[in-house]
C-alpha cells in the first residue's frame, strides 16, 4: 500500500509538469482528488489478481502504464485546455525557448530521479514472493543500463535532428529510458533493456519536437518523456519478454522474439487502449468543467509575475 501512495503521487507529478507555470493553485488540490481515483482504478485493472488487465496478461512491472503513460494522458489533457504559456508561440505560431533556470540544478535533478529509480523499480521486487537479493539486483541492472542508453540514444537523436548534443534532451533521455524500463524491468533481458533504452532515447526527442510543432505547451516535455516513452516500454514487452520470467512472474507471457507469437503484444496494446481512452476521457471532462465553472488559469498579470508570486 506505501509503494501505491508513492507511486499516485509520482504519476500526479507529471501531470502537473505538463501544465506548470500557468495553472490556478485550487485546481492542484481538486483534480488530485479526481486523479488519485482514476489512478486508483487503472492500478486495480492491472496489477490486482482481480483486474480484468491483469487476467488478460498485461505485463507493467513498475508502471510505464499505470504511472507513467496515465500521468502524460492527464498533463495533455490540461496543456490542451489550459493554452501555451505567455510568449510561448509567437503570431506566427513559430515556438519560442523559454530556457530552463538552472541546468546544474536541472542536471542534479536527473541524477537524484536516476538513483532514485532503483527504489521504483528494483525496490518494487520486495512485492514478489521470493523475490530475492538476486531479483533486486538483476532489475536494478536493467533499469540502470537502460538510462545509460538512453542518454546516448538522445544525444545521438539530437545531433542528427537538431545538428548539437542538447543538454535538455540528453536529460530527458535518461527519464525516458527509465519510463519505459519500468515496465520492462523484470520480464526482459539486459541486451534488450539496452535497446529498450536507445529507442526512448530517440522517441523523447522526436516526439517533444513534435509535440512543440503542433502547438502544445509542455513545460517539462512529459508528454514525450513518460507518455510516448510509456507506450514503447509497455509494448516493447510484447517483443522481448522473456518466458522463464514471464512464468516466474506469473503475468502473461512470452514476447513475439522468444515465442512467434503475437498474443503478449496484442494483449499490451489493449490496455494501452484501454488505458489511454479511459484516463484522457475522464481527465479532460473534469479538467473542462473545472475551467467552465471556476476557470483553471491563472490571469495573465499572476502569470507573468510568477506563479510563486501571485498564487503559491
Amino acid at each position: 500500500y506505501l509503494f501505491q501512495v508513492v507511486f499516485a503521487g509520482v504519476s500526479l507529478a507529471i501531470v502537473w509538469g505538463a501544465m506548470a507555470e500557468r495553472t490556478k493553485l485550487w485546481v492542484y488540490f481538486a483534480f488530485g482528488i479526481v486523479y488519485t481515483l482514476l489512478y486508483a482504478l487503472v492500478s486495480h485493472w492491472i496489477w490486482s489478481p482481480d483486474g480484468w488487465l491483469f487476467a488478460r496478461g498485461m505485463q507493467d512491472f513498475a508502471g510505464s502504464t499505470v504511472v507513467h503513460y496515465q500521468g502524460a494522458l492527464a498533463g495533455l489533457a490540461g496543456a490542451l485546455l489550459l493554452g501555451p504559456r505567455l510568449g510561448r508561440f509567437g503570431a506566427n505560431g513559430k515556438p519560442n525557448a523559454i530556457p530552463g533556470h538552472n541546468m546544474a540544478f536541472t542536471t542534479l535533478g536527473v541524477i537524484i530521479l536516476w538513483f532514485g529509480w532503483f527504489g521504483f523499480n528494483a525496490g518494487s521486487t520486495l512485492s514478489v514472493q521470493g523475490g530475492g537479493l538476486g531479483f533486486f539486483a538483476y532489475v536494478a541492472l536493467n533499469t540502470n543500463v537502460a538510462a545509460a542508453a538512453g542518454v546516448i540514444g538522445a544525444v545521438v537523436t539530437s545531433w542528427a535532428v537538431l545538428k548539437k548534443p542538447d543538454l535538455s534532451m540528453m536529460l530527458n533521455g535518461a527519464i525516458a529510458a527509465l519510463v519505459a524500463i519500468t515496465a520492462a524491468c523484470a520480464f526482459v533481458a539486459p541486451w534488450a533493456a539496452i535497446v529498450i533504452g536507445l529507442v526512448a532515447g530517440g522517441i523523447v526527442v522526436v516526439g517533444s519536437i513534435a509535440v512543440e510543432r503542433i502547438g502544445i505547451d509542455d513545460p517539462v516535455g512529459a508528454i514525450a518523456a513518460h507518455g510516448m516513452a510509456g507506450v514503447w516500454g509497455t509494448l516493447a514487452l510484447g517483443f522481448f519478454a522473456m518466458p522463464s520470467l514471464a512464468e516466474r512472474l506469473a503475468t502473461g507471457t512470452g514476447g513475439l522474439l522468444y515465442t512467434g507469437s503475437r498474443s503478449q503484444l496484442q494483449t499490451q496494446a489493449t490496455g494501452l487502449i484501454a488505458v489511454g481512452a479511459f484516463t484522457f476521457g475522464a481527465s479532460f471532462l473534469a479538467l473542462w468543467a473545472m475551467k467552465v465553472t471556476f476557470g483553471i488559469r491563472a490571469d495573465a498579470e499572476a502569470e507573468s509575475a510568477g506563479l510563486d508570486l501571485s498564487e503559491h
